[in-house]
């Protein structure tokens, strides 16, 4: 496994984690009908059952114990949550962005789960792994990741002056870097989705995302440590630059992973 799948292989982990831990504080403290921020639609009980999922999975996967079990159930599960509460927002006001955003930010953690279960060599397995060049499901990651960065760079455009109010004030030029991260996510996603310099494309993207949880995500979450919103936005930034530089490793170091096991 390269030092690119390790890399964000953890920093995916620990945004699993991260939100796990988010969903039980939720759980035990909070009487909103909504656990916070951004799922799971219900009460304490749901919250805490998706808490104690989210690091259960994210344990096995770290430890390698049913790991490709533990990230295609976290891949279901996830998708899941999109089908039955994202897609009915979205019929029901597709003009609404948010759901757009968190949709497809889900989508593309189910995407990178994906990814993960099919690095990961099936338990006891007595007949050499499929090749991960033709694995379907690394495509499906992949895609699905892509479409994400579609969607966000659609938003980056039409709301760059929005976009502009997030960028930290001791960095100039807010409206341009609004609009130029709204082109490099196209860009990104055409490279991740055709595989001509996929691997850039995501060392890039998982750079980015990651100064962003330092330089903008990480300020505003100590400026407002109760704020579930904030600490969502991080995680998820975390998240994103996990799944993209696991997307960089590329197909041969899934497969030497597969076969070193």
């Amino acid at each position: 496994m390269s030092s690119l799948t390790r890399t964000g292989r953890a920093l995916f982990l620990a945004a699993v984690f991260g939100f796990g831990l988010m969903h039980c504080f939720y759980a035990m403290t909070i009487k909103a009908p909504v656990p916070g921020p951004p799922w799971v639609p219900g009460g304490r009980i749901w919250a805490g059952v998706m808490a104690v999922f989210l690091i259960a999975a994210g344990v096995a996967i770290m430890t390698r114990a049913r790991a490709r079990l533990a990230a295609g159930l976290l891949a279901l599960v996830l998708f899941l949550l999109v089908l039955f509460h994202y897609v009915p927002l979205l019929a029901a006001n597709s003009r609404n962005p948010g759901p757009w955003t968190s949709g497809f930010e889900l989508l593309a953690m189910c995407g990178t789960a994906l990814i993960l279960a099919a690095a990961t060599p099936v338990e006891a397995a007595e007949y050499p792994p499929r090749p991960a060049m033709g694995n379907p499901l690394i495509h499906a990651g992949r895609f699905l990741l892509a479409a994400l960065l579609v969607v966000v760079g659609v938003q980056h455009l039409i709301y760059a002056h929005f976009v502009a109010t997030l960028v930290p004030g001791w960095i100039p030029g807010h409206l341009f870097w609004a609009y130029f991260v709204g082109v490099a996510f196209f860009a990104a996603a055409l490279a991740i989705a055709s595989g001509v310099q996929r691997r850039l494309a995501g060392m890039l993207l998982g750079a980015m995302f990651f100064l962003w949880v330092l330089i903008v995500h990480l300020p505003r979450i100590i400026g407002a440590v109760h704020n579930g919103n904030e600490w969502t936005s991080g995680l998820l930034a975390l998240a994103m630059s996990g799944g993209a530089l696991i997307v960089a490793g590329g197909d041969s170091e899934y497969a030497t992973s597969h076969c070193s096991r």
